[in-house]
């Protein structure tokens, strides 16, 4: 009988795959890990070479996740979220560090521009920020409050606040206009003349190009599975992408993104801040700082 360290080979290996299958892409998985984005690429290659899959497709810079590699992510993903619990069980929480939990592209694009209002309010600016796409992570015990996607009957036991609503709408980079500029004409059929970027998500999801186009063939154009490196993308003008209104404010505040159409579309659910019903007072400074933010942007 194999051992589990037989049957689980390179364990490291695989916690550098996670972080990059978490990412989509091998750069800001080296940032997170804080190792070379080479280190990153031998860890994978070593794993897809010990398992015989191929875990990415890679065209450039740009890595997608196989169906195997999906597979694999998800189970690491669970597996170390359960070795996580199990540790934060064993360990007294430090009580001086505020803990806000995040969905990782939010956390990069929305929360990140307004940090400093959240580190300002806590005393000597101890604060954690931990990152996840499982929502069962910001339900332990030492996070004090979460930004979560989805509607408050998801989180029973729990206060949610609204953000701001889930709305989207296609934009690009002011160079990429000038580009193409029928874009600024806001008809459907000038996006299909042009190179478009997109979200890896659901068939008839409202952030697809296939829902915003009305067509029911897939279009080309490269795929991601996070908004950050999209985004990115989008920023260099290399496409142009449905993007999430709260996610993009400050680019498009900083004119480094331009809006191409007044309409948008929304999803059914909302960004929300999720706290406990009976929290103490730098929670609720923190997050009365956070909504006053949203509504002062909405003012502008």
């Amino acid at each position: 009988m194999k051992t589990l360290r037989q049957s689980l080979p390179m364990l490291n290996a695989m916690a550098v795959f996670e972080a990059a299958a978490r990412h989509g892409g091998l750069t800001p998985a080296a940032e997170e890990l804080n190792i070379a984005q080479s280190a990153v690429s031998r860890h994978v290659a070593n794993l897809e070479r010990q398992l015989s899959v191929v875990l990415f497709t890679r065209k450039g810079n740009r890595v997608m996740l196989t169906r195997e590699g999906n597979s694999l992510a998800i189970a690491i993903r669970n597996g170390l979220g359960t070795i996580k619990q199990a540790v934060e069980k064993l360990q007294p929480p430090d009580r001086d560090t505020l803990v806000v939990g995040c969905i990782y592209d939010l956390q990069q694009m929305w929360l990140m521009p307004r940090f400093e209002l959240v580190a300002s309010g806590v005393p000597n600016g101890q604060v954690m920020l931990l990152t996840s796409y499982d929502d069962r992570d910001f339900d332990q015990p030492d996070v004090a409050f979460s930004l979560r996607f989805g509607r408050p009957e998801d989180w029973p036991g729990f206060l949610a606040i609204k953000l701001f609503d889930g709305e989207c709408f296609p934009v690009c980079s002011p160079a990429f206009l000038e580009r193409y500029p029928t874009l600024a004409s806001e008809s459907y059929t000038a996006f299909r003349n042009v190179p478009l970027l997109h979200i890896v998500t659901e068939p008839g999801a409202v952030d697809s190009w296939e829902s915003w186009i009305s067509t029911e063939s897939t279009l080309n154009g490269p795929r991601f599975t996070n908004y950050l490196s999209m985004m990115h993308e989008t920023i260099a003008g290399r496409g142009a992408a449905i993007a999430w209104a709260g996610y993009i404010e400050e680019d498009l505040r900083l004119g480094r993104l331009v809006r191409l159409s007044a309409t948008s579309r929304r999803h059914h659910n909302s960004f929300y801040v999720v706290k406990r019903k009976v929290t103490n007072s730098i929670v609720e400074r923190v997050v009365k700082a956070l909504l006053n933010s949203v509504e002062l942007n909405m003012g502008n």
